[in-house]
């Protein structure tokens, strides 16, 4: 019996552009044309934008979520039946509606016809991987409804924000002294410095975002017993097809242990849940959406300490990541982010910013060169090492997110006539010089980077979520606050090559680093003031 004839709707239709889609020409002579199944992630609207203007004031239960702002059931029908007509499969592993995403695979010929691309292999230096040029289209009933198509190109998206202190290569024997000024830390001394509360989070999840390396058990448990502390319980979660998997000290093995040793370190009691995903926009995105909707697991606060330049990044993808972000501070959840490694300039030509690190619905880690010993810190300035090839923090302003009302009073400097969101938010300890002793494969060595600076203050949160029983959520709105303010020390000296530290908010170090416990108090106040309102407006309806 024939296959049933399947009626062309879609195919005659207007194919429209889908905006912020279009990728530049990409040079290579190695290429030829790709093949194989491939799996894209077709991201739709909600059914009701989020009230951003309430965020951090207001949250909404998951039922509330689900309800109001999830995919609406007639949009993912439209994609199914597009899908349908062009010979696409719907993955049955395609996530709930709160995801508002569908996976969809096919052929490399039923991708292109269906999205009207040409998809290409190139092979450079970097590896071997797909390739689009141009725009994706869409047809025209699909237009407005799709939001991102994602996986038609796999090149690599982020890089891990992390450097290692070139004098501490293995076997060389270092070991951490906080009385020197150029030496290492333990993540439990950089909380004491900090004033972090020693109570622990036990209760809490941080999830943590990977896009390669992997993490190794043994590593874990020697590495806890040398703190004095329990080993944490740590659960790798596959997003994509992503896995732990070990790529040698050199690699990203050096981010993914960094992050967990801190995170776990300042955080006592609390559970590690790493999401493994590609570094593709795709697997970027679908890991962090993947944690926020993490029922399971349920982290209270999520680390990304990967990112890149946000002109690397497409308008499409740029805005598919900060939804998933917003959906984190709808949900009370905090994630905390890398601004990276290379200054102003984030490893580009002129003044750049670091995305996801400017995101206005994420919490930017600035970077800081710290000395002290015991309690008492004896100096902190803008880490900047770019002298010696050690790189600097990562701050500036960004040019595709315009200035969020709580930043209105910081006085971020305008690009031309745009006003952007100031880059970062809050900084810690992050110079190699003065980094973190770290377990990695078996070798103990010193790490900085703002990949550092991201897991610390999200151990942070987690303290401050156990401590105060709710967690913290979208914490701007509060610590931005003329209060707010009193909980941070306030860097005033250094620069990241464009933009210097001084009093007050800067594009350097943000408002600063944290007095641990002042912020553990802050974030309980701002709780309880917040729950009150929410009841009050609930009574008043």
């Amino acid at each position: 019996m024939a296959p049933k004839k399947i009626a062309a709707r879609f195919a005659a239709q207007e194919k429209q552009v889908l905006p912020g889609s279009e990728k530049e020409a990409f040079h290579t002579a190695a290429e030829k044309a790709a093949t194989g199944k491939i799996v894209v992630s077709v991201v739709v609207r909600r059914k009701s934008p989020l009230n951003t203007k309430t965020l951090g004031k207001v949250r909404l239960t998951r039922t509330e979520y689900a309800k109001n702002h999830a995919a609406d059931k007639a949009d993912l029908k439209l994609i199914k039946a597009f899908a349908t007509e062009y010979g696409l499969t719907v993955e049955k592993d395609t996530p709930k509606p709160e995801r508002r995403t569908v996976l969809i695979s096919g052929s490399a010929a039923a991708m292109q016809k269906a999205f009207g691309v040409t998809l290409k292999q190139v092979t450079t230096d970097s590896g071997s991987f797909r390739i689009r040029e141009g725009a994706i289209y869409v047809p025209s009933e699909l237009a407005g409804v799709v939001v991102a198509v994602l996986g038609l190109d796999n090149r690599p998206q982020a890089q891990p924000h992390f450097r290692i202190l070139k004098e501490s290569a293995p076997g060389s024997g270092i070991r951490p002294n906080a009385a020197a000024a150029n030496t290492s830390f333990t993540p439990v001394q950089i909380a004491a410095l900090y004033g972090f509360p020693t109570t622990g989070a036990t209760g809490q999840t941080i999830g943590i975002i990977e896009l390669g390396g992997g993490y190794k058990t043994a590593d874990l448990t020697a590495y806890f017993k040398t703190l004095g502390q329990k080993a944490p319980s740590v659960t790798a979660v596959s997003v994509d097809g992503g896995k732990s998997k070990s790529d040698g000290i050199n690699g990203a093995d050096g981010e993914v242990m960094l992050d967990i040793e801190v995170a776990a370190a300042v955080a006592p009691g609390a559970k590690i849940v790493v999401y493994f995903a590609p570094n593709t926009d795709q697997g970027f995105i679908d890991a962090i959406a993947s944690a926020v909707h993490d029922t399971k697991n349920k982290p209270s606060v999520i680390s990304i300490s990967w990112g890149g330049r946000e002109s690397s990044w497409t308008q499409q993808s740029l805005t598919a990541l900060d939804a998933a972000c917003q959906s984190a501070a709808a949900l009370g959840i905090t994630i905390t982010v890398a601004a990276g490694d290379n200054g102003s300039g984030d490893g580009g030509s002129g003044n750049n910013v670091d995305f996801p690190a400017s995101s206005p619905h994420v919490l930017a880690c600035g970077g800081t060169k710290l000395v002290g010993s015991g309690s008492t810190i004896s100096s902190e300035v803008v880490w900047n090492e770019t002298a010696a090839n050690e790189g600097a923090t990562g701050g500036g302003v960004s040019t595709k997110f315009a200035l969020p009302s709580w930043q209105a009073s910081s006085a971020v400097p305008k690009i031309g006539t745009f006003v952007g969101r100031g880059v970062p938010d809050v900084s810690g300890d992050a110079d190699p010089a003065t980094g973190y002793t770290i377990r990695v494969d078996g070798q103990t060595i010193v790490i900085g980077g703002t990949s550092a600076v991201a897991p610390l203050w999200a151990g942070l949160i987690a303290v401050s979520n156990a401590a105060n029983k709710k967690s913290a959520g979208f914490i701007q709105p509060t610590i931005y606050a003329a209060k707010g303010k009193s909980a941070f020390r306030d860097i005033t000296s250094g620069n990241n090559g464009t933009y210097k530290a001084g009093p007050g908010w800067d594009a350097c170090t943000g408002l600063g680093s944290p007095i641990g416990n002042k912020i553990v108090t802050l974030l309980g106040a701002a709780a309880a003031t917040n729950k009150a309102a929410a009841k009050k407006a609930k009574a008043a309806k």
